[in-house]
């Protein structure tokens, strides 16, 4: 493929021409539109790039393939493609829920792309395990996956408002129902199987670049322990609490999470 190819299926956006490269990547079900209060607050200082990914927004769905996307190395080696068409070096990579482990795993594979990274509620395993919890049992996330492949709209009624976690802001959760409804049913069935039922726990240690974690509190998706994990296991990492609530905090408190992500950037870009 061209790379005018590789920016159309993905419905690559560029927004300004100087600074350093902000790279945003949306979570399930979402899109690049997600990302609104995040550009408003450093499109003056920052290059941003925006995507989407197969099946969400204005992604080319004729571009699904199951095989390719039944894991998530399928979705990091897309962004790679993005970063090689755009030829970028040394980007912050922003990445939002499941987009955490797809950025640290295209930042293990090809680092000089990647300067640091912001990780927003992001986790290697959902599944609790011998001496981990990750917020879930497989048979919990064997039957979510159920109910999203039986009734997308049922599902996407009942788990938006639990996944947004602000019940005093009912237009985000409103909107983000509307965002997996959107979202090409066979598209999410296999991007659901390859977020929750995949272990990635392993490949942290494996990251040589610095990171953000961003935690909230009271996100029944990736919860405070596994926040914590993933700072233990991730070399260089730094881990912030937000006062946020819930797994969407760039949507629900956007004054907090930018200031987070603001800090750390500056902190980095003067050392």
């Amino acid at each position: 493929m061209t790379d005018a190819e590789i920016l159309k299926r993905f419905n690559v956006r560029v927004l300004g021409d100087r600074g350093p490269t902000l790279l945003l990547a949306h979570g399930f079900g979402c899109d690049q539109s997600m990302w609104r209060h995040v550009v408003n607050a450093f499109q003056d200082d920052y290059r941003i790039v925006l995507f989407d990914y197969v099946g969400h927004g204005n992604a080319e769905v004729s571009a699904f393939d199951e095989a390719r996307y039944s894991s998530l190395r399928g979705y990091s080696e897309d962004l790679l493609a993005i970063c090689k068409a755009l030829n970028l070096k040394d980007a912050h990579f922003v990445g939002h829920s499941v987009s955490g482990m797809i950025g640290v795993l295209a930042a293990i594979e090809r680092p000089e792309v990647f300067d640091r990274l912001v990780l927003i509620g992001p986790s290697a395993c959902y599944i609790n395990d011998e001496g981990y919890q990750g917020g879930f049992t497989k048979g919990q996330l064997n039957e979510l996956i159920e109910f999203l492949d039986e009734n997308p709209l049922g599902w996407s009624q009942t788990m938006a408002p639990a996944i947004m976690g602000n019940p005093n802001q009912p237009a985000l959760s409103k909107e983000l129902e509307a965002s997996f409804c959107r979202t090409d049913p066979r598209v999410a069935k296999t991007f659901a199987r390859a977020t929750f039922l995949t272990d990635h726990r392993a490949d942290l240690p494996r990251l040589r670049k610095p990171s953000l974690i961003l935690q909230c509190s009271q996100d029944v998706i990736a919860p405070d322990c596994v926040g914590e994990y993933m700072h233990r296991h991730l070399q260089d990492s730094t881990l912030v609490t937000l006062k946020a609530t819930g797994h969407c905090p760039h949507l629900s408190a956007p004054d907090e999470t930018n200031a987070a992500i603001g800090a750390y950037l500056k902190a980095a870009e003067r050392n």
